[in-house]
């Protein structure tokens, strides 16, 4: 089944510091109820947990992996190093396009059908999300279970344990009856924690179109360890790019002020700014267009001449012949075929699909089988 919606949002992102606790600590409330002493109206401390489980320094990440990436054939660089503090801020600019119908797409279904969401799955419920950033669409979400239970418990999943910070402490703010237990972490460790938690029903979000980023095999992959993460009953919220007219499509990738451009070349200016590199961004220009055969915008930096690039921290010198192409990222885009797919062959069942007023974007709610 399928509604539409009839009104716009915005999209925005947080920074922030961390203080960061071990993951062997317990919840204040859980301790007291286990020693048989009643539940207190807990402090914005005791409302706030944040496990940090990144253990490898992101410079050392970022350098094996442009080393990695330039010596394969066609050479790629990884999309999660669009988001340094520049690339995050680009992102932020991105959002408020035009032509970027997603974000907005997106919070239209959040901000009319949140409480149709909330209620899609019985009983007092446990929010967790993968990929929280900001979480700015996640108020929504939060409002809603909150309108229909008196506390909640909010699990959040994010790479920047700053963002997670940032994000949780101005959640906290509105939200008296919200306490989050946070992890920083990618998304597969995550998910090894939450699995070994103790939540009752859960109601899960993965918004954003993020799946759009996986190759197939990886959506699935993903997809099978989130599963693993439910219980039956449970549910997941998954956002989802629709396929629709190319020109619709290539616009949202090619802005006319250039920010996207911007973006993607900023993969460069980092790897000048942190590993030594020498890349002249003039050099080099965004490419971004829609492969329908394979359903998907394919996005590349192309080099404009031969040229030949030093990276002093890798002690490497690379050659780049005129219009050669260096991979960033896929969007894959999706119709309701494609979503049952992939739900049937992870142990979901698509039990509702929404989508904005215009047909662009969908939210589908995935069940545990």
């Amino acid at each position: 089944m399928i509604s539409r919606t009839h009104s716009v949002g915005e999209c925005g992102l947080g920074q922030g510091t961390v203080q960061t606790k071990t993951r062997h600590q317990e919840p204040r409330d859980q301790e007291q109820r286990q020693k048989g002493q009643p539940d207190q109206e807990p402090t914005k401390s005791d409302r706030l947990r944040i496990h940090n489980l990144v253990t490898r320094d992101p410079r050392t990440g970022l350098a094996e992996d442009v080393r990695k990436g330039l010596a394969a054939s066609p050479k790629r660089f990884l999309p999660k190093y669009f988001y340094d503090e520049l690339g995050s801020q680009l992102f932020e600019a991105i959002c408020l396009l035009p032509e970027y119908y997603l974000t907005r797409a997106e919070e239209e279904i959040l901000r009319n059908y949140s409480d149709e969401i909330a209620a899609a799955v019985e009983g007092k419920k446990t929010l967790v999300e993968m990929g929280s950033g900001s979480a700015t669409k996640t108020r929504l979400i939060i409002e809603a279970l909150l309108r229909e239970q008196t506390e909640l418990l909010f699990m959040p999943v994010d790479i920047s344990a700053s963002a997670l910070e940032s994000s949780s402490r101005i959640l906290l703010q509105s939200y008296p009856r919200l306490r989050i237990e946070a992890y920083a972490a990618d998304y597969f460790a995550g998910m090894a924690e939450l699995e070994k938690s103790e939540r009752g029903r859960t109601l899960a979000l993965f918004l954003g179109s993020n799946i759009s980023n996986f190759p197939s095999a990886d959506a699935v992959r993903f997809l099978k360890a989130m599963r693993s993460v439910l219980h039956k009953g449970d549910a997941l919220l998954l956002g989802a790019d629709l396929k629709k007219d190319p020109a619709t499509l290539e616009a949202a990738y090619n802005d006319a002020l250039g920010v996207t451009s911007a973006f993607n070349l900023n993969v460069l200016a980092r790897i000048n700014r942190e590993l030594g590199g020498n890349f002249d961004l003039r050099s080099f220009k965004h490419h971004a267009f829609y492969n329908e055969d394979k359903g998907r915008i394919e996005i590349y930096i192309q080099s404009l001449l031969d040229q030949r690039v030093r990276i002093d921290k890798l002690d490497i010198e690379v050659d780049f012949a005129e219009g050669e192409l260096i991979h960033t990222e896929h969007s894959h885009k999706y119709d309701e075929a494609g979503i049952d797919q992939l739900a049937n062959a992870t142990g979901f069942v698509r039990t509702k699909t929404w989508v904005d007023s215009q047909g662009r974007f969908s939210s589908n709610l995935l069940m545990a089988e």
